[in-house]
């Protein structure tokens, strides 16, 4: 009898594995990431970078975790910024951005995303106040540096390096070479966009890329290539912010 029951066990398929808390919470906070970039929302995101950081709280090594935790904290900022209610709150979420992204680099150093976003803010914090260029101007050609060396063919390195070159002064690039490379991000996003996603693998900013794609057009004066990138922008996310706020005030 004692040998049936070995032979039983032994014939059994091994147990599957505990779930990941700290996958599952990640998982979680890219659905509400996702959620609130299709609707634009502050609040959703918000909530994805609180779920984020509690993932990080559970895995402190996590470079990863920490990176999305920037991501969603890099959104709510620029939705912050957009509607330009509350400087108080802007520059506490840019601070907030700005801290978690600078852990983020330190614990992944090859995380070529981290590094553009870190870059990115960094900029954002120079434009709040200009006389921060002399300590952060070095900082900013930094991170883009390796965000480009780390990810030269990652569409949301090229996207980023597109908006600051857009915010940044002609002698630094300006709108030219901002087209440059969101046209560049265009065709990266393109081709991800044919490739499967892994569960937690990034895949936001096309849309915004589009967008700014006409926002830098329009700018250089070819408003008819501009209304072009707002409706493909339109195409990918129906629910673009920037993209239909260019194309109403066109109705004017």
């Amino acid at each position: 009898m004692i040998w049936r029951l070995l032979i039983l066990v032994l014939l059994l398929p091994p147990l599957a594995p505990a779930a990941d808390p700290t996958l599952s919470l990640v998982a979680t906070g890219i659905v509400e990431f996702t959620a609130a970039y299709q609707a634009w929302d502050a609040d959703g995101f918000a909530r994805a970078a609180e779920t984020f950081g509690r993932a990080y709280a559970k895995q402190p090594d996590s470079g990863t975790n920490l990176y999305w935790k920037g991501v969603a904290e890099f959104h709510r900022l620029l939705h912050l910024l957009g509607t330009a209610t509350n400087q108080t709150a802007a520059t506490k979420a840019l601070n907030t951005a700005v801290a978690t992204l600078t852990k983020a680099v330190k614990l992944d150093g090859r995380n070529a995303e981290s590094h553009a976003l870190l870059g990115t803010v960094y900029g954002m914090s120079i434009a709040e106040s200009p006389v921060r260029a002399v300590w952060l101007g070095r900082r900013v050609m930094s991170e883009q540096a390796l965000a480009v060396e780390f990810g030269p063919a990652n569409p949301r390195v090229q996207y980023l390096l597109g908006m600051s070159h857009y915010h940044a002064p002609a002698m630094w690039g300006g709108k030219t070479e901002a087209l440059a490379c969101l046209l560049k991000a265009e065709k990266l996003f393109a081709a991800e966009a044919e490739q499967p996603a892994g569960p937690i693998e990034p895949r936001w900013g096309r849309s915004n890329c589009l967008a700014f794609i006409g926002k830098t057009y329009d700018a250089l004066g070819k408003t008819d290539e501009a209304e072009q990138y707002f409706r493909k922008a339109l195409a990918v996310n129906p629910h673009d912010k920037l993209a239909k706020a260019e194309l109403e005030k066109r109705k004017k």
